[in-house]
């Protein structure tokens, strides 16, 4: 881990180095042997390297809870740390999942453990917990995507939560190339209205960018807690960092099954 004074002064600039020198260790796994243990294996020991000197990592026992100030607009219904919740909240079994809609490994994330956390969410055996960041705008050749991304995560989240997990799905199955042009409004907007979110607020808050300040806001509080790259996934408060529970089909369910418990 660089300690420049650059770095100390700018933590989105240190997560972004943290979250390329992650990208390349996937690119040559994958390369090598296209086999999704083998590139999950490579991102954890990017994830340990890039989080070993944190507080909140290492051990894996850190607890996640951003403490965010906004005067700004501010989505409804977010938990205290400005997660957008889906299942119920009382669930024994608590899922939070730190992402960036530009990021190759957040995308592996979500093809891997999308079904599980659906399906815990709507057997009520875990409340999933989204807090959709944005450090990757550098990734998107001027187009700022990850931050309108995250813009229109808590703007659908706002209109509807229910179909929050498949509009997350699609986007994450349509994630730009890093260093392509990002979506364009009306892209998202067509994403959200394939997702059911048809009312024209949402097409609205999308164009706007309604949420612009509170994804800034939120993204920093995140990075606040000693988070250094995405996805950073907790259960129950404990960082989970077993790449074959991150990054192989369906490897969180027996986590949360024994959380559940």
């Amino acid at each position: 881990m660089s300690n420049k004074p650059g770095d100390r002064k700018n933590p989105l600039a240190k997560a972004e180095r943290a979250d390329r020198n992650r990208k390349i260790l996937i690119q040559v796994g994958v390369a090598v042997v296209l086999v999704g243990l083998v590139a999950a294996i490579g991102i954890g020991l990017a994830m340990r390297k890039s989080d070993k000197d944190s507080s909140a990592t290492g051990s894996g026992s850190g607890a996640f809870a951003p403490v965010l100030a906004h005067d700004g607009a501010t989505p409804p219904n977010l938990t205290e740390g400005g997660a957008i919740r889906i299942g119920n909240p009382d669930a024994k079994a608590r899922v939070q999942v730190v992402a960036d809609l530009q990021c190759p490994a957040c995308q592996m994330f979500e093809h891997a453990n999308s079904a599980a956390l659906g399906k815990a969410a709507q057997d009520g055996s875990a409340s999933i917990e989204y807090n959709i960041i944005s450090f990757l705008d550098r990734a998107s050749n001027g187009n700022q995507y990850s931050s309108r991304a995250a813009n229109a995560a808590y703007v659908v989240a706002a209109s509807d939560p229910s179909k929050f997990q498949q509009w997350l799905g699609v986007m994450f199955d349509k994630q730009p190339a890093e260093g392509a042009n990002g979506m364009t409004d009306d892209q998202l907007i067509q994403i959200a209205t394939d997702a059911g979110y048809t009312d024209p607020a949402v097409a609205q808050g999308i164009r706007d960018n309604k949420y612009a300040s509170f994804v800034t806001d939120e993204t920093k509080a995140v990075f606040a807690t000693g988070i250094k790259s995405t996805p950073s996934v907790y259960l129950n408060g404990t960082q989970i960092q077993d790449p074959k529970v991150l990054m192989t089909q369906d490897g969180i369910t027996s986590a949360i099954e024994a959380a559940a418990k």
